[in-house]
């Protein structure tokens, strides 16, 4: 974990629910590519593009080049087959580098009668005077922007076929 414990400030979680076995939904939404699920709302822009898009292993790392200009390094710190992953976003060049020291990201699916349950949390480390506004402001609306991008995720994945 590169974002030490104490800096982790307010955090938003998101579910959905696919059809999808727990192991084959982690690897469709793994590979689903980045800007497709980052489209920009509100305060929060698109990703337009993805540097090195190698996502297989924990110490993994690519840049998301943003709409707004910036960009941000994401590296995975965790994979567990079948279970979850889990990233950190650190180096943010646009506004909301001004707010936060880094993101830590996590994604986890658990059986759920016939399919699966996807959970995706955002923990927020921000930087020091900006906790206030981060809980206040940008944390309500990323769950609200998580929760359409989850939706709209899970349901494209789920509706691909399966590779032969």
């Amino acid at each position: 974990m590169l974002i030490a414990r104490p800096h982790v400030g307010p955090s938003a979680t998101a579910f959905a629910r696919s059809p999808l076995p727990p192991a084959t939904l982690l690897d469709r939404i793994a590979a689903y590519p980045i800007p497709d699920m980052f489209v920009g709302w509100r305060m929060f822009p698109a990703v337009t593009s993805v540097d090195d898009e190698s996502w297989d292993h924990v110490g993994a790392s690519r840049v998301h080049r943003l709409a707004d200009g910036g960009s941000v390094t994401e590296t995975m710190t965790e994979y567990t087959a079948g279970v979850g992953f889990a990233y950190e976003l650190l180096g943010f060049t646009d506004v909301f580098g001004k707010l936060v020291h880094g993101v830590r990201g996590e994604w986890s699916v658990s059986p759920d009668g016939d399919g699966s349950i996807v959970r995706w949390t955002w923990e927020f480390a921000p930087r020091p005077l900006r906790r206030s506004l981060m809980a206040v402001v940008v944390a309500p609306l990323w769950a609200m922007y998580s929760r359409r991008m989850i939706t709209a995720v899970t349901a494209a994945v789920s509706k691909e076929p399966v590779a032969a």
